[in-house]
């Protein structure tokens, strides 16, 4: 199983690519998490340019997404609202249908319970438009319950992967 992790942020030592960071050690055997790093690296979406010839950093994207079972995504709150470079790359998406039906797990790392719901409500909305299953949608507080809320997530979106019907059916 692989599991693939994006963070919304661009910002090298962002909270949350340090959230995405101990996911790879959280994750349990047999599982492969794969950070994907080239976020920022993607071109203004454009449909006039997708196609046989897009851009190689979209084709990148795509393919490892592909390659996943499921999707890890750390979104910081921008404006009340997710970060451009992240819409952006859900974008590049709508017509290739990568995330469709793809189990994707949204949080973001806070420094307290319940900061960043407006960006996570706004990226849950983003994916129900390219119709992913959404799985859990709450920021995740850094302090003592951290790892132990990050494993739980964790567990949620394998066994959402493991079980696609039964989550489709309740989300």
């Amino acid at each position: 199983m692989r599991i693939l992790g994006i963070c919304g942020s661009l910002q090298a030592k962002s909270s949350n690519r340090t959230l995405l960071e101990a996911a790879q050690r959280l994750v349990p055997g047999g599982v492969e998490f794969v950070l994907f790093d080239a976020l920022g690296d993607l071109p203004h979406f454009n449909p006039d340019l997708d196609g046989e010839d897009v851009a190689g950093a979209v084709t990148t994207f795509r393919r490892a997404l592909q390659a996943s079972d499921g999707v890890l995504i750390a979104c910081p709150e921008y404006g009340h609202s997710l970060p451009g470079a992240l819409k952006n790359a859900i974008d590049w998406c709508i017509s290739s249908g990568e995330l469709t039906s793809k189990p994707v797990a949204i949080t973001a790392s806070t420094n307290m319970a319940g900061r960043g719901a407006l960006g996570l409500a706004a990226l849950a909305q983003t994916l129900r438009g390219v119709s992913s299953v959404i799985v859990g949608g709450e920021s995740i507080a850094r302090g003592a319950h951290f790892e132990r809320d990050l494993a739980a997530l964790l567990s949620d979106l394998i066994a959402t992967i493991r079980n696609p019907r039964d989550s489709f059916l309740e989300s």
